[in-house]
This record gives C-alpha cells, sequence and structure tokens, in this order.
C-alpha cells in the first residue's frame, strides 16, 4: 500500500505530459477561402485530393501534422496574377515519414514557398526574371530537419482555373469540372471523372485518368501512364521512361512520345495520330477514318490494326524486320523494308517507321 501514492504520481505525470505534448503531435486545421477567377496553390509534402465544390469560391483544407507541423505558414497573395496559397517550410530539409523508405526529392524552392514556373497573365513568362531566390530544399523520408506536411482538400466549383503545385505526397482528382494543372515533383497522380482541361506533370511517378472530357495533357519524368475513356479535342502523353497504355479514346488529334516504354492503345477514334517511341514496341488499335497517322520507332515492333474501309496513301519502312499487311497496297515503289503504295483512294496519309522492329497492318 505505502507504494501506490508513487505509482499514482508516476502515471499522473506521464498524463500530465501527453496532455501539453499532444497539441504538437495532433493533427492542426486550417480552412482557407479563395474568390478569384485564377488561382495557384503550392506545398512540399502531403496528400493532395481536389473534388467538386458548390458555390463560386474555391475552398482549401489544410491539415498540417508531423513533430514540427505547427512550424508551417499558411501565406496568400497575389504572385503572376494569380491568387497564390502557399505552404511555407522553414527549413532547407524537410522529413516527410509517408515517403519510401530511403526516398529523396530535392527541390528549388523561392522565399515565398513557390517553385516550378510561376505563372503569370501572358503565361509564358517566369517571375525568376525578378531576381526571386532560390533555395535548395531536400525532402526525406527519414533524417534530421523539419519533420512536417501538410495533406490538403481542394473543393472546387465547375468553372475555375487552378495551378496546383504538390511536391510530394500522391495526388488523386476526382469529379473536377474545371481548368485543372496539377505539377508535382514525385508523386503518383489519379484522375476520374473529370470535365474541362487536364493537365498533369509528375517528375517521377505513374499517372492514371480514367473519365475525361476536354483536353487532356500528361507528362512523367518516368512513370507509366495509364487512360481510359478520353472525349475531347487533344490527347498529348509525353514520357521520358514508362509506357503509354489504355484505351476507349475519342479524339480529333493524339500524340504519344516514349522515351522508353512502349505504346499500346486499343479502342481509339482519332483523326490524326502522332506517335514517337524511342524503345519498346507499339500497338494501336484504330476503329475511325485515318486523315494522317505517324509512327517513329526507335527500336520495337509496330502493329496497327485499321478499319477495313482505310484509305490512305502508304509509307512504311523498316531498318531491321518485315513488313506485313492484310490490306490491298497498290505499290509505287519497293526496296528493301521499305515500302510506298495505296490503300483504296489514299485520301489519308500513313507513315511508319521503325529502327528495328517488324511493322505490320492489319484489318481490325
Amino acid at each position: 500500500m505505502r507504494f501506490r501514492p508513487a505509482i499514482t504520481h508516476t502515471a499522473l505525470s506521464a498524463v500530465f505530459f501527453l496532455a501539453i505534448a499532444s497539441p504538437r503531435l495532433a493533427a492542426q486545421g486550417d480552412r482557407r477561402v479563395l474568390s478569384s477567377d485564377r488561382i495557384a496553390i503550392y506545398n512540399l509534402a502531403g496528400k493532395l485530393r481536389v473534388e467538386s465544390g458548390s458555390g463560386s469560391e474555391v475552398v482549401v483544407e489544410i491539415t498540417r501534422g508531423g513533430r514540427d507541423g505547427d512550424r508551417l505558414r499558411i501565406e496568400e497573395g497575389n504572385i503572376g496574377g494569380y491568387d497564390a496559397l502557399r505552404v511555407v517550410y522553414p527549413s532547407d530539409h524537410v522529413v516527410y515519414p509517408e515517403l519510401e523508405r530511403g526516398s529523396r526529392t530535392q527541390i528549388d524552392v523561392r522565399d515565398d514557398g513557390t517553385w516550378g514556373d510561376l505563372p503569370s497573365r501572358d503565361d509564358h513568362r517566369s517571375r525568376d526574371s525578378f531576381g526571386r531566390e532560390r533555395n535548395h530544399v531536400e525532402i526525406s523520408s527519414s533524417g534530421s530537419g523539419l519533420e512536417a506536411y501538410a495533406d490538403i482538400l481542394v473543393r472546387v466549383p465547375r468553372g475555375q482555373r487552378l495551378v496546383i503545385h504538390n511536391a510530394v505526397g500522391d495526388a488523386r482528382i476526382t469529379m473536377v469540372d474545371a481548368d485543372l494543372a496539377v505539377e508535382v515533383s514525385a508523386s503518383t497522380i489519379t484522375a476520374e471523372r473529370t470535365r474541362g482541361h487536364l493537365s498533369l506533370d509528375t517528375g517521377s511517378g505513374s499517372v492514371s485518368v480514367t473519365d475525361a472530357q476536354g483536353d487532356v495533357n500528361l507528362d512523367t519524368g518516368s512513370g507509366s501512364v495509364t487512360i481510359s475513356g478520353i472525349r475531347g479535342e487533344s490527347l498529348k502523353m509525353d514520357t521520358g521512361s514508362g509506357s503509354i497504355t489504355g484505351g476507349d479514346i475519342e479524339v480529333s488529334e493524339l500524340k504519344a512520345d516514349v522515351g522508353s516504354g512502349g505504346v499500346r492503345l486499343g479502342r481509339v477514334r482519332a483523326a490524326r495520330v502522332d506517335v514517337d517511341a524511342g524503345s519498346g514496341g507499339t500497338e494501336l488499335e484504330l476503329l475511325s477514318t485515318i486523315e494522317h497517322l505517324k509512327v517513329e520507332a526507335g527500336s520495337g515492333g509496330v502493329t496497327v490494326r485499321l478499319p477495313e474501309s482505310t484509305n490512305a496513301d502508304v509509307d512504311v519502312e523498316t531498318g531491321s524486320g518485315g513488313i506485313d499487311t492484310d490490306f490491298a497496297v497498290q505499290v509505287t515503289r519497293f526496296e528493301q523494308r521499305h515500302l510506298i503504295g495505296r490503300i483504296g483512294n489514299g485520301r489519308g496519309q500513313i507513315r511508319i517507321e521503325s529502327g528495328s522492329g517488324h511493322v505490320r497492318l492489319l484489318k481490325g
């Protein structure tokens, strides 16, 4: 019995310590409302969620976390003609434990919390010409430094114009009807059921887009692109390394540029198709009449399935590998591994060039 008070005192001390420490450890919420017709959001670490919103204002919910989360500052102001909301990290080394173990990302950040290309009224000029200083910041999964992050939820009303920069932390976009551009440094991006112009850019990480209506522009330094259900005037995809796969596409113009990884697209309806594959196979299934088809493959075979009713002038060349076709071709010139001719009345144009690999024109 005589030891019970000491035990009780120790327990109470521990509870008291946790009560003091918990405000610093607990996530901290902040809500901002932005009413400008042009909005930019900047954050270095944390999950990004973009959803449809009601009314005419953009609502941003910021949840700060991590051991040093209370040191993050939320700032607003006009930058380049945009109402810019920034999460400012007061350190050149940020620790974000949710990154994969051993992950490190380096980025140049300006003193005002912005990074990347700053938006401007003419959408061409970088504000760096005004002499804003950049700080070299490293974001890692562990180590010494500022352990802090900010999870961001953005609710976007219809017709809004919005640019979001979120360096690390996965990004998800759902049911947004707006002119939206999202740039990340090292993260995956997923978009579902979007309407309006959509531009997604990641330095490293995969991109997935499902059910998008409007012009779509996708860019990855390294990481795959997966698409399905795209409707609009143009679809442009660029990957440094990583494959492009998908289907159910209906656009006027389709462009795909792959450094390495290959292209496989099915159920495509597009009048103009341009594919450039440095290495990796190319497989296309085209369901509509072609006005212009161009495929350049550095290494890897090319297989194109076309409607039986296809009419086009054809120019096919391969450095090594054969040429096969299901279509009756009126040959005007034939050399070793180089075929020039016409299918039907020749109203469209087909140009295929492969450095090494077999080329096949098949009836779909």
